[in-house]
C-alpha cells in the first residue's frame, strides 16, 4: 500500500512510546488545554511510505490547522503490540486515539468497548463500536482505473498484482485492478492477462509481510519471470522491493504504487507509472479537527472514500506522462467520471459496508 501509507510484543512499556512521539508543538496558539491526538501504527512503521505515513501526515495537517492540537505516535512491531499500545494511550488520557490498518480492528474493538467514553478512530476497518470512527476507502474504484492503465501500457500482454496479506484492505485493490484489465480487454477486444490474483477464487500471490522488501522482490520476480512487465504491489513497505528492482531493471518492467503517490514518497518514481491513492491524510485531518472542535464522531456511517468524494484517486503519471497515450488518458478520465456517477459499477467483496 503505498508507502507514504505501522514495539516489542506484550511487554511494551510507556518509555518505548516516547521514542515515537513527535516533538512538542512550537505553535503559539495556546489558548487552553491541549487536545491530544495519539496514533498507533500498524507493522511497517511511520516510514512505510504507505498507509502509516499517510495517517501521520493527516495528524500533522490537523496540528498545522489547529495549533491547540498535540500529536504523537507509537509504532507496533507485531500484532501483539496493538492492544498494549492502544491501552497506554487510554491511560495517558489522549483525547483522540487513532488505530491504523485493518489488522487492528479486533484490538481496537476490545479496547474501545472497555473504554466507552474514549474517542477512537481507525483506518481501514469498521469495528462496529459506537466510540470508534471508521475511515474506509473504496480503492477498488481507483484500482479499476489503474488496471485499465496497466492493460493499455503493457508491451508483453501480461500485468500483475500481489498483496501482503489476504485481508479486505489489500484484496480490494487487487479486485479493482484485475477488473480494470478485464474492462480494457472487453472494450478493446484484447486479451491482456492479469497475473497474481484470481478474483473469482480470491486466491493469489502474497508476501505475508508488510515490511520485508526482499519478500516483495521475491514475489514480483516470480511474476516478471512469468512475463509481467507492469506489477502493482499492495504490500506496504515490502512493495519497495518491487519498485526498487523495477528501477534497477532499466525499463524491463515498471510498477504501479498504492496508498500515497509513489513519486512523492519513494525514490523509485522513474519506475512508477501511477499510484492508486487512498486519501487517508484528509480523512484523518478532518476527523481530528471535528473531534477537537467538540463534534461527536459517529460510528455510523463513518467515512467511505470514493472517486466521487476524492477519497480515492489515481495520481499523476509523472515521469510517464509523455509515455501514456493521450487516448488512454482520455479513456481513464471518462471511466473515472462514469464510476463516480454510478454509470459503471465496480464491485468487490472487500468493499466497505
Amino acid at each position: 500500500m503505498r508507502i507514504a501509507s505501522i514495539i516489542a510484543a506484550g511487554g511494551l512499556v510507556l518509555s518505548a512510546a516516547a521514542c515515537g512521539e513527535a516533538p512538542e508543538s512550537n505553535n503559539a496558539d495556546s489558548g487552553g488545554e491541549k487536545y491530544t491526538a495519539c496514533m498507533v501504527t500498524d507493522v511497517g512503521g511511520i516510514d512505510d511510505k504507505s498507509f502509516n505515513t499517510s495517517a501521520w501526515k493527516g495528524l500533522e495537517n490537523a496540528k498545522a490547522a489547529n495549533g491547540n492540537i498535540d500529536i504523537k505516535y507509537v509504532a507496533s512491531k507485531a500484532e501483539a503490540d496493538y492492544e498494549p499500545n492502544l491501552t497506554q494511550y487510554v491511560n495517558q488520557k489522549c483525547n483522540f486515539i487513532l488505530a491504523v490498518g485493518g489488522l487492528m480492528g479486533d484490538a481496537t474493538k476490545k479496547v474501545a468497548e472497555a473504554n466507552p467514553n474514549q474517542q477512537f478512530g481507525i483506518v481501514d476497518a469498521k469495528p462496529g463500536v459506537a466510540n470508534v470512527y471508521p475511515m474506509q476507502f473504496d480503492t477498488a474504484q481507483a484500482g479499476f482505473l489503474a488496471g485499465y492503465v496497466a492493460a493499455g501500457m503493457t508491451q508483453s500482454g501480461k500485468v500483475a498484482t500481489y498483496g501482503a496479506v489476504k485481508i479486505p484492505p489489500v484484496t480490494i485493490f487487487m479486485d479493482g485492478f484485475v477488473d480494470g484489465v478485464a474492462h480494457y480487454n472487453q472494450a478493446k477486444g484484447k486479451s491482456v492477462q492479469a497475473l497474481g490474483w484470481n478474483k473469482a477464487t480470491q486466491n493469489g500471490s502474497f508476501t505475508n509481510d508488510f515490511v520485508k522488501q526482499d519478500e516483495g522482490k521475491k514475489v514480483s520476480d516470480a511474476l516478471v519471470a512469468q512475463g509481467a512487465d507492469i506489477v502493482m504491489p499492495v504490500a506496504g513497505g515490502a512493495g519497495l522491493g518491487t519498485t526498487g528492482a523495477a528501477r534497477a531493471s532499466g525499463g524491463k518492467y515498471n510498477t504501479i504504487w498504492v496508498d500515497v503517490d509513489g513519486c512523492e514518497s519513494t525514490p523509485d518514481c522513474s519506475a512508477i507509472i501511477t499510484t492508486v491513492v487512498k486519501n487517508i491524510p484528509d480523512a484523518v485531518k478532518d476527523a481530528v479537527l471535528k473531534a477537537a472542535g467538540g463534534e461527536q464522531l459517529a460510528a455510523e456511517p463513518g467515512f467511505v472514500g470514493t472517486l466521487a468524494n476524492n477519497g480515492v484517486s489515481i495520481a499523476p503519471y509523472h515521469d510517464f506522462d509523455s509515455k501514456v497515450p493521450a487516448e488512454l488518458k482520455s479513456e481513464v478520465d471518462k471511466l473515472k467520471a462514469d464510476i463516480a456517477a454510478g454509470t459503471i459499477k465496480v464491485e468487490s467483496a472487500a468493499q466497505p459496508k
